[in-house]
């Protein structure tokens, strides 16, 4: 999973120009799902968004408390474009979640974040709607989120990476193989023939 945290002095969403949600200060998320997520993606990237210190205590020193720690609200956005993978200049979603599974997912991510904080603080967008975000960044802060990588299970890859493993063996293979075939068919140098035409080295050399 992915996020951008950027905090912010208010933010809004609307939808065919009409306001859906609002926050005033705190800090506004964009997620992006990708297919392998699970529980603990969730777990780890709930915990670090509400306890990043992106704000400055009641001093004025910086980077020193987070949205929970000022009571202040968090703006969260669904958006698949953060999984995306250049082809070229062509941008390709497919390691993003489909619809049909990321909003149960999203869902569920945003109840895990009300339950951990304050459900009246917690907004979202409007799921898989043309949405126009507005942010009044403040800072500008913007911090880039990524859930940490696990090793993928063997049974979970799918049939296009287990055909390129394969190919990866048979490149690996096939270069002793066509080396055995060309020894076999080269044709065997009679030693006499390089050695002159009666075989006897010897006996074109002055004693």
């Amino acid at each position: 999973m992915k996020a951008i945290i950027q905090r912010v002095a208010k933010a809004s969403v609307t939808v065919g120009g009409e306001q859906v949600s609002s926050i005033e200060r705190g800090l506004c998320v964009f997620l992006g799902i990708s297919l392998e997520d699970t529980q603990k993606d969730v777990d780890y990237m709930v915990r670090k968004i509400l306890n990043l210190r992106l704000f400055e205590d009641e001093n004025g020193r910086a980077w020193s408390c987070s949205v929970m720690d000022r009571e202040l609200e968090v703006l969260c956005i669904s958006q698949f474009t953060l999984q995306c993978i250049l082809k070229g200049n062509k941008p390709d979603f497919h390691s993003a979640m489909p619809a049909e599974l990321s909003q149960p997912f999203y869902n569920s991510m945003l109840e895990h974040m009300r339950t951990a904080y304050r459900p009246e603080l917690i907004k979202d967008g409007q799921f898989g709607a043309y949405m126009q975000v507005h942010i009044q960044n403040d800072g500008p802060v913007t911090i880039e989120l990524e859930s940490p990588k696990r090793p993928m299970d063997p049974k979970q890859l799918s049939k296009q990476e287990k055909q390129q493993q394969r190919k990866e063996k048979t490149r690996t293979k096939a270069p002793s193989d066509s080396a055995r075939e060309k020894a076999a068919s080269r044709p065997k140098v009679d030693a006499s023939a390089s050695s002159g035409a009666d075989g006897d080295v010897s006996s074109e050399r002055e004693p």
